[in-house]
């Protein structure tokens, strides 16, 4: 008789939780301490049943990361950009997890000078990440951050780049990031309250000095916001910006001046968000300023910045989401998304000769790349479909010519694009909306209901999913499967306002748009029950929970990556990291109609006695941001109350955070643990 292998079962000590009358018990509430011996028990438990329940796909596992490395070009590095006399690369070499940071003086052929090797500042930790990289004015020195718990914890040092030196100014536990004033001698750098990791504070340090005697510059008191501090492209203008989810407010000084005090561009007004760009004598602000829901682009005498001043450049339009823009002497660029797409918007500042990049794909992503000077006619620009691997193109916007300067190499001599279709479909939601969905699959493929399909989805913070490619992802197209994106509301793929219908009040349309993507594709015959699966991580985790209460029959599988399930108690909580900044996005609720309305939806809270799709989730110890207890919580509560013998993991990553494993391999290590996940329940062993 084959012995059966039982699942953890998490202890029951009961927590009354009591607001608004609403009295809600918590077993599980214990599993908040990371501290507590039983708690590191617990979840070293449930790695070993996932471990052992998986030992079947061990090989398989090996098997899918070798392949998906072996598309990888493992000596690979970035093109390079010319930056104050030195042209700068970020590279990769063969068999190692970290990018070395480098730089040439003056021409490609000169000879490399090695700023950081990653590889060695990440020998001996389990976690490595690299942060807050600036050089000095002078070339003479660069400021970097580190993290080596993923916490998003850094400290910063200085490194002398012509003595190879560390200098002995530490600042330590702060957020990573860091800016050089013009007088290569001062640094300005933002820190966090210790315990929420609210970005709240701007120092300024004089080298040489203690960070015991850094100077305060500005303190953000109020807890919805966060701060942080760059540099204008113009190199003039130091900035800190403060920012909640709906108000900004900019802070400005003269780099040249950095003793100077800091003035304010325009004051915050509650629901005025801008965002600013300096060149010649003014500034140029993308604002939502008069109800321009999509924005529109003001300008402004750098002398008189206040929002009465500011000059319509590029109007308001119903239609367009204006995202981002790069400035140059002759001309414009402006970033669009237009019906869910991006379009790349060419304005000569003569008033002549506008025009739109040309893009032919049904789904594509473009945008522009790193862009330094202001005298060129060259444009550096970015282009992917889900077909099309990444490019990296140079454009001439006056003779209208690209060179491409990199197309990202997919090895192994058998991917062709030409093997794949990609298509934008659109559902109707229960209100009548219509949804892209953006998919990718190998031709050929018959709509007979009995493909694998993996539904992935965001929709939240309005962060748009644009339809990227992924050489990981062949690994599942080659094997029969479908891989879709749902632009649902929360993001801002179709506008602002898609944004503002799936927050707050209409969070539900997230959940609801996503159950209405899932039953059209099967509506349509692309897949069936038996053969959906569903995966969204972070708030696309509070999404994963939505949908497993709401419409657990449409899904055979489910990974929720460091899940937001816990809503409730995690938003009351406001000494955890976000919480407070995060009111304008879910609502506050310790106000009523607010706490209502978020415990009619928490995944955590309205878990229930029903049958469960085969779910994998993961987590790690150190997440600052969804912290490791919320999927904990949820899986333990879900074991004691499923009805079903489906599968249910969880998999916490006891050396990571919210960004999971460090290091681009052990990245693709994580991705074969799932993908081992979906194809072992399609019976898919090769």
């Amino acid at each position: 008789m084959i012995k059966k292998i039982l699942p953890p079962l998490a202890k029951i000590i009961p927590k009354t939780l009591d607001k608004f009358g609403d009295v809600r018990i918590d077993n599980y509430f214990w599993l908040n301490n990371r501290e507590n011996p039983e708690v590191i028990d617990y979840l070293n438990k449930e790695n070993a049943y996932y471990k052992k329940m998986t030992a079947h796909t061990k090989a398989f596992q090996k098997e899918l990361f070798e392949e998906m490395k072996s598309r990888i070009k493992e000596d690979d590095e970035s093109v390079p950009y010319l930056y104050n006399g030195y042209y700068y690369i970020t590279r990769f070499e063969t068999g190692k997890n970290y990018p070395i940071y480098s730089r040439k003086k003056e021409s490609l052929s000169a000879k490399e000078e090695i700023l950081f090797d990653c590889n060695t500042l990440a020998r001996g930790k389990s976690y490595f990440q690299l942060g807050g990289l600036s050089i000095s004015p002078d070339n003479k020195l660069a400021v970097f951050s580190f993290d080596i718990v993923g916490r998003r914890i850094y400290d910063i040092q200085v490194k002398d780049l012509q003595t190879g030196k560390i200098l002995s100014d530490r600042i330590e536990k702060v957020s990573g990031n860091a800016v050089w004033a013009n007088d290569n001698k001062t640094i300005f750098y933002s820190s966090q309250d210790e315990v929420t990791l609210r970005s709240d504070k701007i120092f300024k340090h004089k080298l040489g000095t203690n960070q015991a005697d850094d100077v305060l510059v500005y303190f953000e008191k109020d807890e919805t916001y966060n701060v942080e501090v760059a540099k204008s492209k113009s190199r003039k203008y130091l900035a800190i910006e403060s920012g909640s989810t709906l108000t900004t407010e900019y802070q400005i000084l003269e780099a040249d001046n950095p003793d100077g005090k800091f003035r304010v561009f325009q004051k915050r007004i509650r629901g005025l968000e801008y965002s600013i760009n300096h060149y010649g004598d003014s500034f140029y602000i993308m604002t939502n300023a008069d109800e321009a829901t999509n924005f529109k682009l003001m300008k402004t005498l750098e002398t008189a910045t206040s929002k009465e001043n500011w000059t319509e450049v590029v109007p308001h339009r119903e239609d367009v989401l204006l995202e981002d823009i790069e400035i140059f002497k002759d001309f414009l660029v402006v970033e669009e998304r237009t019906n869910g797409l991006n379009k790349i918007r060419i304005m000569p500042w003569s008033g002549e000769g506008e025009y739109y990049l040309p893009f032919e794909s049904e789904t594509y992503t473009a945008y522009t790349g790193t862009n330094v000077d202001f005298d060129t006619d060259i444009l550096r620009y970015s282009y992917q479909s889900m077909t099309t691997p990444s490019s990296v193109i140079d454009f001439n916007v006056k003779t209208k010519t690209k060179e491409i300067k990199k197309e990202q190499q997919v090895l192994g001599g058998k991917f062709d694009k030409n093997n794949y279709t990609e298509e934008r479909i659109w559902a109707t939601a229960k209100d009548g909306i219509k949804i892209p969905i953006s998919m990718v699959y190998r031709k050929g493929l018959n709509k007979d209901g009995k493909n694998p399909l993996l539904l992935y989805a965001y929709g939240s913070y309005g962060h748009s999913m644009d339809a990227t490619f992924s050489s990981t992802r062949l690994t599942l197209l080659d094997r029969g499967f479908i891989f879709a994106i749902a632009h649902i509301r929360g993001g801002e793929d179709l506008g602002r306002q898609w944004y503002e219908d799936g927050k707050l009040l209409k969070k539900k349309n997230t959940f609801t748009d996503f159950i209405d993507c899932s039953k059209f594709v099967i509506e349509q015959k692309y897949t069936s029950p038996e053969h959906l699966y569903a995966e969204g991580g972070s708030a696309g985790g509070l999404l994963m929970g939505a949908i497993v209460n709401l419409a657990p029959e449409l899904y055979h599988g489910i990974i929720a990556q460091v899940p937001f399930v816990d809503v409730i108690t995690t938003m009351l909580d406001e000494s955890i990291p976000l919480t407070t900044g995060e009111y304008d996005e879910w609502g506050n609720p310790n106000v009523k109609k607010y706490y209502n309305y978020m415990a009619s939806y928490s995944p955590y809270d309205n878990v229930k006695e029903q049958k469960h799709p085969n779910m994998y989730v993961s987590t790690g110890l150190h997440d600052s941001q969804v912290q490791y207890w919320e999927p904990a919580k949820w899986v333990a509560k879900l074991r004691s109350i499923k009805t079903d013998d489906s599968l249910l993991f969880l998999d916490t990553n006891m050396k990571a955070g919210h960004g999971g494993a460090s290091g681009r391999f052990e990245a693709i290590k994580e991705l074969a643990k799932e993908y081992s996940f979906l194809l072992d329940l399609e019976k898919i062993e090769k």
